[in-house]
């Protein structure tokens, strides 16, 4: 019989699912539970949306494209710790929920947390991500610019290439490969690198008020900055029902951490 040149053998242990059930109660699935969830909707193919952000205007432009080729969206957020001065669970459940119960078809979108921290470790993280979401009964992972990277640690696209790298196979899932998205005043909506013609970036006063330029780049650790800041935020950051959600977070005295420079980690 064919094996490899190393077996592993040992005794199973199950490992405590912690606070995670109770506290996130109606989005915390386990692998089996969302695969009848999948099933009961007639899902064949699903796009997994790894998030560590509250979903702003970018993550759902990147959803509404996979929406197109798949049958539903997975939008499977960490609901684990995160660095600090990134927004706490609890509040990006809520974030999340109001956009996807207003601006997605119910019947193609579901929320799920998945118990886990942030790596940043870039492209082999990526690899992390894509086993966790085959496990869970997803065909597609949704694989954007710098995936789970910080700073300039990895290649903006080296998420990407590394499905290319690993031995045919190896997976079932298929990465879904995603541009930099985000919203063109030249254009006048959503657009990524490879649809806008428009190379200059937008420039945005102090009130929020766009000055000139076309591009504005949506980065989740911006939209942090801005809101921990007080600053005001521009519209075509995130839907107001988001950003109502984001300013009663920051508006209480207790939320007012230190939030790194615009680009130092990403989704």
């Amino acid at each position: 019989m064919s094996h490899g040149a190393m077996n592993l053998a040992g005794p199973v242990r199950v490992v405590s699912e912690s606070y995670y059930p109770e506290a996130f109660l109606g989005i915390y699935q386990r692998p089996a539970e969302a695969r009848a969830m999948f099933e009961a909707r007639g899902w064949n193919t699903v796009a997994a949306l790894q998030l560590r952000n509250p979903m702003h205007n970018a993550h759902a432009y990147l959803a509404r494209i996979a929406m197109e080729v798949c049958d539903g969206i997975y939008v499977h957020q960490l609901i684990g710790k995160l660095k600090a001065g990134d927004i706490p669970a609890d509040v990006r459940v809520k974030a999340i929920a109001v956009l996807m119960n207003k601006y997605f078809r119910k019947e193609r979108v579901i929320q799920g947390g998945y118990p886990m921290e942030m790596r940043y470790a870039g492209p082999r993280e990526a690899l992390l991500h894509a086993v966790f979401r085959q496990n869970y009964g997803c065909s597609h992972l949704i694989v954007g610019r710098d995936h789970a990277g910080v700073g300039d640690t990895y290649g903006p696209y080296d998420a990407q290439k590394i499905f290319h790298e690993i031995p045919p196979g190896a997976l079932l899932l298929k990465p879904l490969p995603l541009d930099w998205a985000f919203y063109c005043y030249e254009c006048g909506g959503m657009a990524s690198m490879k649809t806008c013609p428009h190379d200059s970036q937008a420039v945005i006063d102090d009130q929020g008020n766009y000055k000139g330029g076309a591009r504005l780049m949506l980065s989740g650790t911006l939209l942090r900055k801005l809101l921990s800041e007080g600053k005001p935020v521009p519209k075509e950051f995130s839907k107001p029902e988001v950003m109502t959600v984001l300013r009663e977070y920051y508006d209480k005295p207790r939320t007012k951490p230190e939030v790194q420079h615009p680009g130092t980690a990403r989704n």
